[in-house]
């Protein structure tokens, strides 16, 4: 069943979905950054240190509760957002529903292809091409889709994934412990290949798992696509005081669900509950989406402060203005990490303790902030969203070329 797509751009870009990917991108730094680190033992789930004490212990804590498995949610709900946005726009500007169907496939395909030289590049834990991979999918299959049909595929999916949750649960506190030894490993990190041309190969293996296991499998990323399909139907985000309600019993209950949710992996990260890593790890993510869509929500309630404000303090023309460049932003962030922390670089990920750097990671956010301001100054794309536009609308010039029967 399809629905009709009717579609009444703002005369003024809204400034939330824009606020709300500045904000992402501090909260994605945060969590990629333990990755980057080497040295020390870690479980085969998770980039913290074990045995962590003091500083180290209590960031663990934090960004276990509000930020790991909480970014990435948010980092998909925004990503659908984007899809249905562009989407309409691509309407709105006199271009038939098949072709734009096309162009998004197109785009999706080119993340994919960014993602693959990310990867390869810089970082083995890129997700562009797991948002790819699940953008041609939904461009595919759900983009015409009524709500009602979205619901219910939205809610098959959480039942599947509680389910999952739970049997997992179950099963690592019952799992006699000479068995769970057996099933937790360190997961081996390409970042402390010394060598550049060696670390490459390792960097794209964990990648293309990553693509289908977070893309597709692991069912959070289709599911927070899917809700942001719904709400960007509704403008929910570019009309934040139309549903304060709405954006309001979000929040309140997102976020606390959604840090709950979080506790059985801070126990065992402590040493306080003996069961694998792997026990709370999809529960956590599903609880995960709950405080994505809660920030969510804060930031446009932020959003909503500012919107009439025809002149917005620096904080918020500096967050919009990385949100509008949030791909060039994100690519920045692996730029100025890898050289910095791999150890085929300065090699700084096996000197640096976890709260050390986090205060990198907050340093390379402020940086990428400087960099969206200059381009925004002088009303320049970022790079990234400029190659990505010039490829894909290249492309779309050349399909729409006819074809000689």
């Amino acid at each position: 069943m399809t629905t009709d797509v009717r579609t009444s751009p703002p005369q003024r870009r809204a400034i939330a979905p824009d606020l709300a990917r500045g904000l992402m991108l501090l909260l994605i730094a945060l969590a990629n950054v333990p990755w980057f680190l080497y040295g020390e033992p870690t479980s085969a789930t998770s980039a913290h240190r074990a045995d962590a004490t003091g500083l180290d212990a209590v960031w663990q804590t934090i960004a276990i509760i509000a930020i790991d498995s909480r970014s990435y949610p948010l980092f998909a709900f925004l990503f659908g957002y984007g899809i249905w946005q562009l989407y309409t726009r691509q309407q709105a500007a006199g271009l038939d529903e098949r072709s734009a169907r096309r162009l998004l496939q197109l785009r999706h395909a080119l993340l994919l292809a960014f993602g693959a030289v990310h990867a390869a590049l810089l970082w083995f834990g890129d997700v562009l091409g797991a948002y790819g991979l699940i953008g041609l999918i939904t461009a595919w299959l759900f983009l015409r889709r009524t709500n009602r049909t979205l619901i219910v595929w939205i809610a098959v999916l959480s039942a599947v994934s509680a389910v999952l949750g739970v049997l997992l649960m179950v099963g690592g506190a019952l799992i006699p412990p000479e068995i769970a030894a057996m099933t937790t490993t360190t997961t081996p990190n390409p970042n402390d290949i010394e060598s550049y041309p060696a670390s490459i190969l390792p960097r794209l293996q964990f990648w293309l798992l990553l693509v289908f296991g977070q893309g597709v499998l692991g069912l959070i990323v289709p599911i927070a696509v899917l809700l942001a399909f719904v709400c960007a139907r509704h403008r929910v985000l570019e009309n934040p005081e139309a549903h304060r309600r709405l954006l309001v019993r979000t929040a309140a209950i997102g976020i606390p669900v959604g840090w709950l949710g979080g506790v059985p992996s801070v126990l065992i990260q402590h040493g306080l509950w003996d069961v694998p890593s792997w026990t709370p790890l999809v529960l956590s993510g599903l609880a995960g989406l709950f405080a994505a869509l809660g920030y969510a929500a804060v930031f446009a309630l932020i959003a909503a402060r500012f919107a009439a404000d025809r002149s917005p303090g620096p904080v918020v023309r500096g967050l919009t203005a990385i949100g509008k460049r949030s791909l060039s932003c994100y690519l920045l962030q692996s730029v100025l990490f890898a050289p910095l922390l791999c150890a085929w670089g300065l090699g700084l990920g096996g000197v640096l303790s976890q709260w050390q750097a986090a205060l990198v990671a907050v340093a390379v956010w402020l940086a990428s902030m400087v960099f969206a301001v200059v381009l925004e100054r002088s009303g320049r794309r970022g790079p990234a969203e400029w190659l990505l536009r010039t490829l894909a609308y290249r492309g779309r010039r050349a399909a729409a070329t006819p074809v000689a029967a």
